[in-house]
């Protein structure tokens, strides 16, 4: 990895310099190189690494991917069955590959990462050394990174978009920061206490901290930059944040944990927001975009299609759970099946193309339901799913979490009339008391339908 030979410059540089830091406790860059240098005899060729956000974590991971080492990261969460499935692929001889903190064959795989999956043993893909040097590369000039940059990325270190601001900073020399698992109260802690000057999260903690640092008053006026991923970033999360952040530089972006960064946008610190619709920006550095229908051919400019992407960032491909429609080849591009279409250099999202909804013929996109209904005032987040119809096939259902009292079916519709065509409506709403998150702080459209079918208690049906 990249990385493991800036760790040991580092330490040589600025050996009492902070490395890591999670809850309390963390290591500075002589530190956390004696600590992985510590576990090297004993990790095997192929490391499986399942543990929540500390310190140590990332010592196990250094030594998880030095030399020709090859590290799995099971997200802790994972129901002991699906572990323990996974961990039986992934056994290797106990035998140690070298036993030192350095870099391995830039070709060689490095990581092996997970599709999102419950019900199901998950897709194992893989990424070589050199897929990530082109990303740091990529993500440093985009957003701007800065050697006296302390990061903080609140969630999971199993899941992607954290792991790699972790690696992101171990390459560049900067300071990352977590939490042991996520808590408003935490979070400000830390930002307040340790001058955190950068954020990595989905939107949905952002809204938290943004809003919920308004009203405590929390200072956030040393945060010079804020990436967000995940989901697109709605109109009240930009609008809180700017508030409570004034100085920030904002940034969005798309992608997905197989192809790295696609595309992504930024708004300065006073310049105006318009978050209305689906753009998600422009191509990231190294990146080619085109959009493509099934069978590989260019599609015409607005017109959706397969997001398929040309860059050295994509991974090398499934080790298990392949079955030809999560990640494909199209003409020499890239694709895990999100629509979208292209307006000049701006790509628009529309979702991904199994989570579209067909409904008595027409194709609905979640996504766009969703950003017609988070425009509505009063509407504080919403979430559309389909529900099995027998007139319909689907018929299209909508979650909404109010943001004040009295809102109504009626009132919801209305909203509608002007922002979202009628075939693409929903036909019923609900009111949540909550989103319904994964632990990654992600939405799930797939847990709005269990709560649907098993007439959860926080949802509340209003038509």
């Amino acid at each position: 990895m990249p990385f493991l030979n800036r760790i040991r410059m580092w330490a040589d540089l600025r050996p009492d310099d902070t490395a890591i830091a999670v809850g309390g406790r963390g290591f500075s860059w002589a530190q956390l190189r004696g600590a992985a240098e510590e576990l090297l005899p004993s990790t095997p060729e192929t490391y499986v690494l399942s543990e929540p956000n500390t310190a140590e974590f990332a010592a196990l991971y250094c030594a998880g991917i030095a030399r020709g080492r090859q590290i799995a990261l099971l997200d802790p969460s994972w129901t002991p069955e699906t572990r323990e499935e996974v961990s039986r692929r992934l056994a290797s001889p106990s035998g140690a590959t070298g036993t030192s903190l350095e870099d391995g064959d830039p070709d060689a795989t490095f990581l092996i990462g997970f599709t999102a999956g419950t019900t199901s043993t998950p897709k194992a893909f893989t990424r070589s050394r050199r897929s990530w040097q082109a990303s740091f590369d990529a993500s440093i000039e985009f957003f701007g990174l800065r050697p006296d940059d302390k990061t903080l990325a609140p969630g999971p270190l199993s899941a992607s978009l954290n792991l790699y601001a972790l690696s992101e900073c171990l390459y560049a020399g900067t300071q990352f920061h977590t939490l042991r698992s996520f808590d408003v109260g935490d979070a400000h802690a830390v930002i307040a206490h340790d001058g955190i000057t950068r954020l990595v999260l989905v939107p949905t903690m952002l809204r938290l901290l943004s809003e919920r640092g308004l009203m405590a008053s929390v200072d956030a006026s040393g945060i010079r930059t804020i990436i967000c991923a995940g989901s697109k970033l709605d109109a009240r999360t930009l609008e809180a944040t700017r508030r409570w952040a004034p100085n920030a530089t904002i940034f969005e972006y798309y992608g997905a944990a197989e192809l790295s960064f696609v595309s992504g946008r930024s708004f300065t610190a006073g310049e105006r927001i318009d978050s209305a619709g689906t753009a998600i920006g422009r191509p990231f550095p190294g990146v080619e975009i085109q959009i493509l229908d099934d069978h590989g051919a260019p599609l015409p400019e607005g017109t959706a299609g397969n997001i398929s992407v040309k860059s050295p960032m994509v991974c090398q491909g499934y080790l298990w759970g392949d079955d030809g429609k999560a990640l494909r080849c199209l003409n020499g591009h890239y694709t895990v099946g999100d629509q979208g279409y292209l307006l000049g250099a701006d790509l628009h999202i529309l979702g991904r193309s199994s989570d579209m909804i067909n409904t008595a013929g027409k194709n609905v996109y979640p996504h766009e339901v969703e950003l017609a209904l988070s425009s509505i005032p009063g509407v504080e987040a919403a979430v559309a799913v389909g529900v099995p119809d027998d007139l319909r096939g689907h018929r299209v259902v909508a979650g909404i979490v109010p943001s004040c009292g009295g809102l109504t079916a009626t009132a919801l519709s209305a909203g509608l009339e002007s922002v979202l065509s009628r075939d693409k409506r929903p036909l019923s709403f609900y009111s949540m008391d909550e989103l319904p998150l994964t632990n990654r702080g992600k939405v799930s459209r797939r847990m709005l339908l269990e709560w649907i079918s098993n007439s959860d208690r926080r949802l509340h049906r209003l038509r």
